[in-house]
């Protein structure tokens, strides 16, 4: 029986293909951050971390400016264009990188960055255009498994290739990667429009103002300070464990938090229905405040992290599942890579909060710091979150016939399926 909701949506025609494809379509750029941050600690300027976070950076902004651009793309002229595009491009970016001076490395990072394979976004809009509504929680649930797979897989590739043969050969082997990856999306050509899914008119486009609503925005603030937490977690693990003579366990404690968060999104895709990813979020972020606790001891630590830990995968599956149920199909590639670069900017955001608070107070308050940014943004969108459920249930209630009257059917729409109310 928990198995039931997995098995019934891998049955479904494609969906299994996707999430191999994407799955491994996403350990090279997984593996980027790190290689691109190897590459300058060892070849550029060496042991200048600023620097290399400087870069860094510069690709984020890049793909954050980029990924709803590429979406906006996809929803125009089709999915197969763009990843030509985007492939081309980013092999071409990893190819001239690795020869590049750090001076140039730097605005050519960004321009990398905004031409990146759109691999993440365009498995969240090929899930939502495959599954119908009653599949897609265990499907988001699927997928934000199997994006914890890659990057447990890529980081560790990147590091292994960049320190036995060299960081330039990492880049050209993520060059070659990128070029399977393109290829593979490019032959499997996932559909980003369901068939039952109607576009609005001739060209299937839709003004923004019909879906870029503060439920959207609450619900892009939510993505975003759940990564800046994960992020900012990942850092001061680091700091505790160093700070306490134990960083030979850092791998393992990370390892067990990556296990936990699988554990959670299992459990969340067989639920038959789902919760607000705000209200997963916020747990999320209180039970991240007190994991510092555990600094002395690796094992405290990871226990400590442990239901935090489990709350990242459902957040993000709620997040990935709300967006694919409010957004008309015409417009899913933009919000998806609006999406997309909310969990690029949260990521970009938590590793420099903690490390402030790390370098002024102490390594324990890293997780202080990220998980009370969290809680604030929290607070900031729960009067949206509350506006909309109060909204909600007063359409559920005019909705309702009176005693008496006879049932109203509900005529199907481009973005809802048929709904029938009976007495």
């Amino acid at each position: 029986m928990l198995l039931t909701p997995y098995r019934e949506t891998l049955s479904l025609p494609k969906i299994r293909s996707l999430l191999v494809v994407a799955t491994l379509a996403r350990v090279p750029i997984a593996a980027a951050a790190v290689v691109l941050t190897l590459h300058v600690v060892t070849d550029l300027l060496p042991n200048n971390y600023a620097a290399a976070g400087l870069v860094g950076a510069s690709a984020t902004l890049g793909g954050s400016f980029g990924a709803p651009v590429m979406g906006r793309l996809i929803d125009r002229i089709g999915l197969r264009p763009v990843l030509v595009l985007t492939t081309v491009a980013e092999v071409a970016y990893w190819l001239v990188a690795q020869a590049l001076p750090y001076w140039a490395l730097l605005p050519v990072a960004a321009i990398g960055g905004f031409l990146a394979l759109p691999a993440f976004s365009v498995a969240r809009q090929s899930i939502a255009a495959l599954t119908p509504e009653s599949h897609r929680l265990p499907a988001f649930a699927l997928d934000s498994m199997t994006t914890e797979l890659s990057f447990m897989a890529g980081p560790a590739l990147g590091v292994l290739i960049a320190t036995t043969a060299g960081s330039r050969v990492a880049m050209l082997c993520l060059a070659a990667g990128i070029l399977l990856s393109g290829i593979g999306l490019w032959l499997l050509n996932p559909p980003i429009r369901g068939a039952h899914e109607e576009t609005v008119d001739a060209g299937g486009r839709v003004p923004r103002s019909s879906w870029l609503k503060p439920r959207f925005v609450a619900v892009l603030a939510v993505t975003m300070a759940a990564t800046l937490v994960l992020s900012g977690t990942d850092v001061a693990v680091v700091a505790v464990l160093r700070d306490s003579g134990q960083v030979e366990w850092t791998g393992l404690v990370l390892s067990l938090w990556a296990f936990f968060s699988l554990l959670g999104g299992f459990a969340y895709g067989t639920v038959k229905r789902g919760l607000p990813a705000l209200a997963l979020f916020v747990p999320m972020a209180v039970l991240t405040i007190p994991i510092g606790l555990g600094g002395d001891h690796w094992w405290l630590l990871a226990l400590l992290i442990a239901p935090a830990g489990a709350l990242c995968a459902p957040t993000i599956t709620a997040s990935s599942d709300a967006i694919s149920r409010m957004i008309p199909a015409s417009a899913r590639g933009e919000a998806m890579g609006l999406h997309n670069s909310a969990l690029t900017v949260g990521v970009a955001m938590g590793g420099p909060l903690a490390g402030v608070a790390i370098d002024r107070i102490g390594p324990e308050w890293g997780f202080v710091a990220v998980g009370a940014v969290g809680v604030l943004v929290a607070l900031v969108v729960l009067p949206t979150e509350l506006r909309r459920r109060s909204a909600d249930r007063s359409e559920a209630l005019l909705a309702e016939p009176l005693p008496g009257e006879p049932a109203v059917a509900v005529l199907p729409t481009p973005q809802s399926p048929a709904v029938s109310k009976t007495d």
